[in-house]
C-alpha cells in the first residue's frame, strides 16, 4: 500500500505544479499581449517571450509525468 500512495502523493504535486504553471501561462501572456498592443517590444516583452516558451515545454512535460504516474497506478 505504501508504494501507491507515494504514486498518489506524487501525482498530486505534479497536478498542483500543472495548476501555477497554466496561472503564470496565463499571466504572463496576458502582460505579454499588453505589451504588444502598446507597441513596447523591448527586452522585457523578448524576455517574457522566451519565459512563456519554457513555461509551455515545462507544461508539456508536467502532463507527460502525470500521464506516466496514472499509468503506474493502473498496473499497480
Amino acid at each position: 500500500m505504501a508504494n501507491i500512495d507515494e504514486i498518489k502523493e506524487i501525482l498530486n504535486t505534479l497536478r498542483v505544479w500543472l495548476s501555477l504553471t497554466i496561472g503564470m501561462i496565463a499571466v504572463i501572456g496576458g502582460e505579454l499581449i499588453k505589451h504588444y498592443d502598446a507597441n513596447k517590444e523591448d527586452w522585457i516583452f523578448y524576455s517574457g517571450s522566451l519565459l512563456l516558451l519554457l513555461l509551455l515545454v515545462a507544461l508539456f512535460l508536467i502532463i507527460h509525468q502525470i500521464s506516466v504516474k496514472t499509468k503506474e497506478i493502473k498496473d499497480l
